[in-house]
């Protein structure tokens, strides 16, 4: 059985499962046990409609054939694709990862907050309302000369046991005019930084964008769903020397 794929907070948090045919969802439920040990890594394929179509090359997570580079995400209003296709409305926001790492982003109106919880942010506003995906990538831009337009896995790993500086977020926002503001809660409720590590066994504490927080031995893990993409399952804890907290020889 491969790890072929993964879906964050704010789509139903799961692992995608196949040893042939069907992809099978793996929800995520806090409390539920993971008992995977990880075997080889290979390419995981694609998923069409359902249906999970496997490849042997060995990179990982993607081969070349394999690999889908979404050209929006480059876009700074002028248009990547042969036809500019995004006329639905769409939203800028400005989202905060704890404690003080503000990012200017986009999204269709109707995923918004959908987007936010797929990335973890812990709050977000919602600065401006446009007709077409153009306008809010010209507006992005603009903004995020001020503000980045990316945060990677390291910084939020490290910010998985903070809380958001609210006075910086408040002098953020100050330029806008706020049209929505939200606030998450992940329910991970950590005390302490969470050990960063890849592995697929453990009783789940949550998911926050794509971490997946697991507990075992004492120790609390956080891995990147996307570093199991690719990785063959044997049931069985890991059999591998994981780093500890040093709380677990408390």
């Amino acid at each position: 059985m491969q790890l072929v794929g993964y879906e964050p907070s704010g789509r139903g948090s799961a692992l995608l499962l196949s040893d042939g045919g069907v992809a099978e969802r793996r929800h995520l439920e806090p409390g539920e046990t993971l008992s995977y040990a990880l075997g080889s890594r290979h390419c995981a394929g694609v998923i069409d409609d359902g249906e999970h179509v496997s490849c042997d090359r060995p990179s990982a997570p993607y081969c070349e054939y394999h690999t889908s580079t979404w050209v929006c995400a480059r876009c700074t209003g002028t248009c990547l694709k042969d036809e500019m296709d995004c006329y639905e409305e769409h939203a800028v926001y400005i989202a905060a990862f704890a404690p003080d790492t503000f990012k200017v982003g986009v999204t269709k109106s109707r995923r918004l907050e959908t987007r936010l919880r797929e990335q973890g942010a812990d709050r977000a506003a919602h600065v401006h309302t446009v007709s077409n995906g153009r306008i809010a990538r010209e507006l992005e831009a603009e903004i995020a000369e001020r503000l980045v337009d990316r945060v990677r896995t390291g910084p939020k790993v490290a910010a998985l046991a903070s809380t958001v500086d609210e006075a910086a977020w408040e002098d953020v926002l100050a330029e806008f005019d706020v049209i929505e503001r939200f606030a998450f809660d992940y329910g991970l409720a950590l005390d302490d930084r969470p050990v960063r590590e890849t592995l697929a066994s453990g009783t789940v504490v949550g998911v926050k964008g794509r971490l997946l927080v697991l507990e075992t031995g004492g120790t609390t893990y956080a891995v990147d769903m996307r570093d199991l993409v690719g990785y063959e399952l044997e049931e069985g804890e890991t059999k591998r020397s994981l780093q500890s907290s040093l709380g677990s020889f408390g």
